[in-house]
């Protein structure tokens, strides 16, 4: 565990009811953020997923110079991971034509792959040892890789297994109830558990973006993409400006 000192240079937020409140709103927010552009505006997804890869470059890089925790710039951040996590997992599920499967086992492959490399490097996946620029770019990597995983599952399970968008957002609801559930009642691995949550929030964030902006013939609400993100960017921010922001010792830390 780190010492008072190592944690006041922390740059990402201690792990609140708060944070994940936030980051179900980023996730979902992704989702019809990057639909709008890659379907409203018809740009298709690879020069959407070149448009937001630009902005998520330009946004961790502001993050990593940064050498303070700024609520604003993480979670502009974590945003950026998500839309360009859309039109990512959109490109290598439809463009690349290997379907939801195979785009959710490439993704999954690469996840892993990342938190591998992470552990053996550091000796631990925990978001409270996110104190220098090596462990920052393991980080916003493995966030990259789960929000694109969460957008492939979300559709998966959405679109080729008769859920429907509500019924899949209730599912990864349920599951992310289970965690927490988990968390409260068992000694299973914090850090286990926090990736867990984290990876599960982006399918659920997906699932309810696609059941307010879908056209009602599959299934969703048919609300306007542009109208639903900026409920979302209002939303999010009015909560980070309200809610405590802070960089801290972590749930995921203790074990």
């Amino acid at each position: 565990m780190q010492d008072a000192k190592s944690a006041a240079f922390s740059k990402v937020p201690e792990v609140t009811l708060g944070f994940w409140v936030i980051k179900i709103l980023a996730t979902t927010l992704g989702e019809t953020g990057g639909d709008a552009v890659t379907m409203s505006m018809n740009l298709g997804y690879a020069v959407g997923t070149l448009i937001f890869a630009a902005i998520f470059l330009i946004a961790v890089a502001a993050q990593m110079r940064a050498r303070r925790f700024h609520p604003s710039l993480y979670w502009l951040t974590i945003v950026a991971t998500t839309t360009v996590g859309t039109t990512l997992a959109d490109f290598a599920d439809r463009s690349l034509g290997i379907g939801y499967p195979g785009g959710s086992a490439l993704l999954a492959a690469l996840l892993a792959a990342s938190l591998v490399v992470w552990r053996l490097s550091e000796g631990t996946v925990s978001v409270d040892s996110v104190t220098t620029p090596r462990v920052e770019v393991f980080y916003w990597a493995t966030i990259l890789f789960s929000q694109t995983l969460g957008t492939a599952l979300g559709d998966w399970m959405a679109d080729s297994n008769g859920l429907g968008y509500s019924g899949g957002a209730l599912l990864f609801g349920a599951a992310l109830a289970a965690l927490a559930l988990a968390y409260y009642a068992t000694n299973l691995s914090r850090v286990a558990l926090f990736w867990g949550a984290f990876i599960l929030t982006r399918p659920l964030g997906a699932t309810l973006g696609d059941w307010l902006d879908k056209p009602e013939a599959l299934g969703g609400l048919a609300i306007s993409r542009y109208m639903a993100s900026g409920v979302f960017v209002v939303a999010m921010v009015a909560l980070i400006l309200l809610l405590p922001q802070r960089a801290g010792q972590h749930p995921s830390a203790s074990r």
